[in-house]
């Protein structure tokens, strides 16, 4: 094996990827099927016109704990080992905030913040039963959890960026840091990705927001799903051996001004 091959290669890793089947999480489990790795998807329904083949799925409310330690049992069980840990799922809710009822709020930190921590709870408690001897643990973060998304951006789209998907998303950021340095000694490192605008060729954003977003972007233009996953391949690899607690921003340097 050469040697960027050794230093990138996942090959028979097991990796369970929540929010499977979304858009993004459709892509993250076929890269790393690509990959050669095992991998899991974890979804509270999962859409069967998006699995991918080869990658097991197990139905999941991961704001539910029990539920959620029975699954990562289950997978750990059959396979013995438990690699990497990818917490995509996420939510967002889009009514004015002004009158935002409290079951959207509890949604959003429910699946954004709750979701995240009892996987990462789940996982080091097996991580330690099992003895497992490292493990990496990736948290798809947003740059909306970094800025403020730009109101004037929204002039043809209803789904207006929420403050609670901010704040939950900062929390992500937070939260990846706290256990970079709690799970260290355990040889777990813990690191986010923070996309930016991603287009969505399924269910496109609105024509006057794409060029918005693309006047409000040095790069001008929104990220394609796939420019997300290099980072997350080196987050998972041995190539960021050395790499823990951080939050790489994907955003075509929209955060930069």
């Amino acid at each position: 094996m050469i040697y960027l091959e050794k230093l990138f290669n996942l090959k028979d890793k097991v990796v369970v990827i929540t929010g499977a089947s979304g858009q993004l999480g459709k892509k993250i489990c076929e890269t790393y099927k690509n990959c050669e790795a095992t991998v899991i998807g974890i979804d509270l329904i999962i859409d069967q016109a998006n699995n991918i083949d080869g990658v097991e799925y197990f139905e999941v409310d991961i704001s539910k704990k029990d539920y959620l330690d029975d699954v990562f049992k289950k997978i750990i069980d059959k396979y013995q080992r438990f690699d990497i840990l990818i917490n995509n799922a996420g939510v967002s809710t889009f009514e004015p905030f002004e009158s935002r009822p409290e079951e959207s709020i509890d949604r959003v930190m429910g699946v954004n913040l709750k979701g995240t921590f009892f996987c990462i709870q789940s996982y080091v408690n097996l991580f330690d039963e099992f003895k497992l001897d490292k493990g990496a643990i990736i948290n798809i973060a947003s740059i909306y959890g970094v800025v403020s998304p730009d109101y004037r951006i929204y002039t043809d789209c209803d789904r207006k960026n929420s403050e609670i998907y901010g704040a939950t998303k900062a929390g992500v950021i937070q939260m990846t840091k706290y256990f970079a340095v709690h799970l260290a000694e355990r040889n777990i490192r813990v690191n986010a990705v923070s996309p930016g605008g991603v287009y969505n060729p399924k269910n496109p954003q609105g024509i006057d927001f794409i060029k918005n977003y693309s006047f409000r972007c040095p790069m001008k233009r929104m990220a394609n799903e796939d420019e997300l996953l290099g980072a997350m391949i080196y987050l998972s690899s041995e190539a960021a051996s050395y790499t823990t607690g951080q939050n790489i921003v994907i955003d075509g340097g929209f955060s930069a001004w």
